[in-house]
């Protein structure tokens, strides 16, 4: 063996056993809360015959959603909330038919039933869960919105809607038009 290779052998090995000897508490390597599984790459052209006003996609398996702007030019990417259970998940083709910033919250009858304590909240309450923005579709009490709840992002835990961080609602607000066309699968 060369001096050079003794030398670096003998390297390696002071820094493994380096490695060994300290506590295993600062051995161990933070593993990253996993709140959103794999993305599935979407195209529109899977799920649209023209871009129309502009498409989004809200892919609940894998609690994504995707954008494309009117020209092609603007392509998005987002985690999301999805709801809670198969009863409350709603799939199919809509539209975006209203826009809100600071909306407010009203509960559902369904989520009245469910949930007799429920009240309505303000918009711009930091308690609201639709969050900073709402992209009203044409489907009764569905929508996609923002949370002030951060822990919700890519999680079962909406009631039916599809949620995104207050930041990435804002900017889909900003981009996507009402008429644009939406699919939730």
């Amino acid at each position: 063996m060369s001096d050079i290779n003794r030398r670096r052998a003998i390297g390696l090995g002071a820094i493994a056993a380096g490695g060994l000897a300290m506590p295993a508490i600062l051995r161990a390597q933070p593993v990253p809360a996993r709140n959103a599984s794999g993305y599935t790459l979407h195209h529109w052209r899977d799920h649209f015959e023209t871009l129309g006003k502009g498409a989004i996609v809200a892919d609940t398996a894998s609690r994504a959603l995707y954008f494309w702007s009117a020209d092609e030019t603007v392509f998005r990417t987002y985690p999301t909330s999805v709801p809670i259970s198969e009863e409350l998940t709603k799939r199919g083709y809509t539209e975006v038919v209203r826009k809100k910033a600071g909306p407010t919250w009203t509960p559902t009858p369904s989520q009245m039933e469910r949930y007799p304590d429920w009240r309505p909240v303000a918009g711009g309450d930091p308690a609201n869960p639709l969050g900073s923005h709402a992209l009203y579709l044409s489907w009764p009490a569905y929508l996609i919105h923002g949370t002030h709840d951060t822990r919700k992002i890519g999680r079962l835990s909406s009631d039916g809607c599809i949620g995104l961080y207050n930041e990435k609602i804002a900017e889909l607000f900003e981009l996507c038009p009402v008429g644009a066309q939406v699919r939730i699968i």
